[in-house]
């Protein structure tokens, strides 16, 4: 089985982007087939600034590396260092009836919160579906708010091999039922979008401050408080389990403590679990020149899926003859 997933270089890792995907494809580097990428080109929709880019590109590298992405167990790449994915994206076009596109929940939702519509933006989803269907990949994981382009990936592929044979697998998305939709610190989805994000690496104290910004309910310090439906227990909840969670709701439920506690300890589990990964992280940091030759060999692996698939599309569409 190939699991496939990308992540957008615009900005720090959050524990979003964590729990939504990373985590996901790190699993299953124990027994699936596994391609994860650095989706620069996805990124340009909002990053517009080239030396930017260029740098949280290998930031970017460098995070999922110390997360766990092993080199010698999944293909790691650059997605722009896997051209072919382009000349698949204008192909795909051709099978995208705008409807499908003028559907799309993240476009409209995006747009809403103020960013510019333009056509990268809103075609967004026709270069993911290039990016998951030139990998041949069998499943997607991504959190709720993905779920629809991997949809709207299997609506082309069906429409392509429709129209030229099987060529394409039809993607599935797989998603982690309790933690479809990680929150941000206002309750909304976390997302550097909205601005609401919990950083996964960064200073103590700035994550502290953070933290202190999740909304809560104002309730009285020895009243009990609800803990279904704070931003804060849903936080802490993607990294307890067993009694530690059945602890943290018995001292929402008996009052005594602030939601100002909460988010103490919130920060200080947070801060324990990455520690191992900020050591990794370290290490990546100060040789780069590493990180740049596995993402090479990365791209290389890529490339060598990608060309067979480009060639066999080229020769069922007449661009070959």
């Amino acid at each position: 089985m190939r699991v496939f997933t990308g992540i957008q270089p615009s900005g720090d890792l959050h524990i979003g982007n964590y729990f939504g995907s990373i985590k996901q494809m790190v699993d299953a580097q124990a027994s699936s087939e596994t391609f994860a990428f650095i989706a620069n080109y996805h990124a340009m929709t909002s990053v517009r600034d080239g030396d930017r880019l260029a740098k949280l590109t290998m930031q970017c590298a460098t995070d999922f590396l110390a997360l766990g992405i092993d080199p010698n167990k999944s293909t790691f790449w650059i997605q722009s260092d896997v051209k072919e994915v382009l000349e698949l994206y204008w192909i795909l076009s051709s099978f995208t009836p705008m409807g499908l596109l003028e559907r799309a929940h993240s476009y409209k939702d995006k747009t809403a919160k103020g960013i510019a519509a333009n056509h990268s933006l809103f075609s967004y989803p026709v270069l993911m579906a290039a990016d998951i269907l030139i990998f041949g990949a069998d499943v997607v994981p991504v959190g709720k708010d993905q779920i629809q382009h991997v949809e709207i990936a299997r609506d082309i592929a069906i429409k392509f091999n429709n129209a030229y044979g099987d060529i394409f697998t039809i993607p599935e998305f797989r998603i982690q039922e309790e933690i479809q939709t990680v929150p941000g610190i206002d309750g909304q989805k976390m997302s550097k979008s909205y601005n609401n994000v919990v950083n996964i690496f960064g200073q103590e104290k700035e994550q502290m401050k953070t933290i202190k910004k999740i909304v809560t309910e104002n309730v009285a310090l020895e009243e009990p408080k609800e803990f279904e439906g704070c931003n804060v227990y849903n936080m802490a909840k993607l990294f307890l389990q067993g009694d530690e969670l059945v602890a943290l709701q018995e001292r929402y439920k008996r009052g005594g403590e602030g939601h100002g506690h909460f988010k103490l300890y919130l920060h200080e589990v947070i801060w324990e679990y990455f520690r191992d990964f900020r050591e990794q992280r370290a290490y990546f940091e100060a040789h780069q020149d590493e990180v740049k030759e596995i993402l090479d060999r990365g791209a290389s692996k890529a490339r060598a899926v990608a060309l067979p698939m480009i060639e066999k599309i080229r020769e069922v569409t007449g661009l070959v003859f």
